[in-house]
């Protein structure tokens, strides 16, 4: 019946007002991911394998970040509401979700020293969105300033996977996780560049020995997920810092020539 119908949202423009399904979908994805690892890092005990649960949901939101934006271009279907509903996303997955799996798997059994690592890793992620979003347009899209959020959280997640699934206990490793948890924040708000390979085009061709490669770093995750993952966060992580030493010593030993 049509008086049962609700009125449709017009915009000043005589438009219907919506949002984009398909790349939203994703972003709702990756949020849930992030969820399901918050939900199980409380959860978890050194017995029950829920910490390796929780980290995987996390590299699963990673995945699922990569993919939005990208579909997003490629479906011409980019918005703000999606720009504004994928940081929230981040949130929840690269920041509150990898603090609180810190917190429960090690950093917890160092009392208030670990809920203030956990806390300077979320308020970290907090920032450096939202320096991201004021500076999208005019940021070069090569780089990222700072440790992109996903890729912090993925060392902390990678880390923990492979400890979790060799049955080590967090307790042990408080040493390395209460440092690493507060630094891996505080890179997220420097103003060291990471590569942030946007360049690179799905669309365009590429030679031969390239999709070899793909294809031998795949074969190779496969071998062991959790630690070749870690081995390849931790590479990144140390990018950026290597590439701003290389530069500055070159730069140092430019004009002292």
């Amino acid at each position: 019946m049509q008086g049962n119908k609700e009125p449709i949202a017009i915009d000043r423009r005589g438009q219907r007002r919506g949002i984009y399904l398909l790349p939203n979908l994703i972003t709702t994805a990756a949020l849930l991911a992030g969820f399901y690892s918050i939900v199980n890092a409380m959860r978890a005990t050194p017995e029950n394998g829920l910490f390796v649960v929780a980290a995987i949901s996390i590299v699963v939101a990673g995945i699922l970040d990569g993919l939005d934006g990208r579909v997003a271009r490629m479906t011409n279907t980019q918005s703000e509401f999606g720009v504004q509903f994928d940081s929230l996303s981040d949130m929840v997955a690269f920041g509150v979700a990898p603090a609180i799996l810190s917190f429960s798997y090690s950093a917890q059994y160092g009392g208030k020293s670990g809920w203030i690592a956990a806390f300077i890793f979320v308020a970290c992620v907090a920032l450096r969105l939202a320096r991201f979003n004021v500076q999208t347009d005019t940021a070069d899209k090569r780089f990222f300033t700072g440790l992109a959020s996903p890729a912090g959280a993925g060392v902390i997640a990678a880390l923990t996977w492979s400890l979790a699934d060799a049955g080590i206990g967090g307790q042990d490793w408080l040493w390395l996780y209460l440092p690493l948890t507060a630094v891996l924040g505080t890179l997220m708000v420097s103003n060291i560049k990471y590569r942030s390979f946007k360049e690179l085009d799905a669309g365009s061709k590429v030679p031969f020995m390239a999709l070899a490669a793909v294809v031998a770093v795949y074969a190779l995750i496969s071998l062991d997920p959790p630690r070749v993952l870690l081995l390849i966060s931790v590479i990144y992580l140390l990018s950026g810092p290597g590439e701003y030493a290389w530069v500055t010593l070159r730069g140092n030993s430019s004009r002292h020539k």
